[in-house]
């Protein structure tokens, strides 16, 4: 069981969240509970660490940052203890999460839980701290912004959990976003591959790195509300999932930035040198376009996208590769954003791409930059764009609560739980969308 900051943000919502907790291990479960640091904690030791420094050192940012999980986690158990059951809050490094090097960005090479599974045997309710491990190096780190998901998804896993339940301050994943699309529904069952997808392309609910180890090591999720005791949405492999719509939602981020290289010269290894630079500054580069020079040896135009808050560690990784490679000048556009409509339907659907343009240009929207996957199409425009696109293919795909048929009028569309059973999923009846071909 994984709970966010919201849904540990302040006392009354960390009892909630140990009510939850002792009412699972009531139920006859063996319980671990990954907490986030509690609301806005992560935001204010970040603004701490800029009152004191304007270039914070990523290891000292590490050790500051991985307190408010902690904090989370000892609380969480004091309440646990209070309700008659025996609690152990675990550091990440404690509970044997173990990282690579990559200071604020780390990635999980290995997961050593034989101190969670004595404290289990122990019947001990065991509570560890999200978003941090330790290194090779024996450094505290942490792994980015989201990374408690990934903390609760690596555990599962270590520990052959039946589920991980990730529990947020929505009831699911949606359709869209229901602050932009009001009418957005929430989906019931949603495969790996689709969830990667939506991720990747802006989806707040689950971090995509979370999603890739689920999908690696099987690990069931189910992402629910922890508000209510309502079903939420399950992410299951491809072969669980009994719907094949043409779109299952569309996504978006205003997090955008895109640079854009000027005169690169037409030569073998240039972009090579471009990117490599980049991933060793830990820059994750998203789309990329190079427009080819009209003639042999001219010089070329490359633009790419990445997050804007990586736009200043960019800059400055490229400028010295501009000068050693010889590109003329570089542009930047800070304020990008990016709308995306997933589906695992569209793989053998035509005319996805031509309604996505056309509904685009019909409503004004300048696409600036295209990237496709099989199961997406993604589309760089202004962030101020961003709002208008996602309600406008949202309505043109036919995705609203309003806009579902029943397929089956007296059927039902069965969700496995993670315990084998079956239950009904979204008012029990098997429902698609008209814009749909299943």
């Amino acid at each position: 069981m994984k709970f966010g900051g919201t849904s540990v943000g302040d006392a009354e919502r960390i009892k909630r969240a140990a009510r939850r907790i002792v009412a699972a291990r009531e139920q006859g479960r063996r319980v671990v509970a990954v907490l986030s640091a509690r609301g806005k904690t992560t935001d204010e030791l970040i603004a701490m660490a800029e009152e004191v420094s304007t270039a914070p050192d990523p290891r000292e940012m590490d050790m500051l940052l991985s307190t408010g999980e902690r904090i989370s986690c000892a609380l969480c158990a004091m309440a646990i203890n209070d309700l008659g059951h025996r609690a152990i809050s675990l550091t990440g490094s404690q509970a044997g999460i173990v990282t690579d090097t990559s200071h604020t960005k780390a990635r999980i090479l290995d997961v050593r839980a034989d101190r969670i599974r004595d404290a289990l045997y122990d019947d001990l309710i065991v509570l560890v701290a999200g978003f941090q491990g330790v290194s090779t190096s024996k450094d505290v780190t942490t792994l980015g912004r989201g990374g408690s998901d990934t903390t609760a998804v690596a555990l599962a896993a270590a520990i052959d959990a039946e589920v991980c339940e990730i529990y947020t301050d929505v009831a699911g994943v949606f359709s869209a976003d229901p602050r932009i699309v009001p009418d957005a529904r929430k989906l019931p069952v949603v495969s790996f591959e689709e969830m990667l997808e939506m991720s990747a392309s802006g989806a707040g609910v689950l971090q995509l790195r979370s999603v890739e180890y689920a999908r690696n090591h099987g690990i069931r999720i189910h992402c629910r509300s922890s508000f209510t005791e309502s079903p939420g949405t399950f992410v299951v492999g491809e072969e669980e999932t009994m719907e094949r719509p043409l779109i299952t939602a569309v996504t978006h981020s205003r997090d955008e930035a895109r640079i854009t290289l000027l005169g690169v010269p037409d030569h073998p290894g240039v972009a090579g040198r471009i990117f490599t630079a980049l991933a060793d500054a830990n820059v994750n580069v998203d789309m990329i376009i190079q427009n080819e020079p009209e003639s042999e040896g001219a010089a070329a135009d490359m633009s790419f996208t990445v997050p804007r808050s990586d736009l200043r560690v960019a800059r400055a990784t490229l400028d010295p590769v501009v000068a050693q490679v010889g590109i003329k000048a570089v542009a930047e556009d800070p304020e990008m954003g990016k709308v995306s409509v997933v589906g695992a339907g569209m793989k053998s659907h035509p005319g996805v791409a031509a309604r996505v343009f056309s509904t685009l240009g019909d409503q004004g929207i300048n696409i600036e930059m295209i990237s496709t996957s099989p199961i997406k199409i993604s589309c760089v425009v202004t962030a101020d764009m961003v709002d208008r696109a996602v309600r406008a293919l949202h309505e043109a795909f036919e995705l609203g609560a309003d806009q579902i048929e029943a397929e089956h009028p007296f059927g039902t569309s069965r969700v496995t739980t993670p315990t084998g059973s079956t239950q009904d999923a979204e008012g029990g009846t098997a429902m698609r969308s008209r814009g749909a071909s299943l």
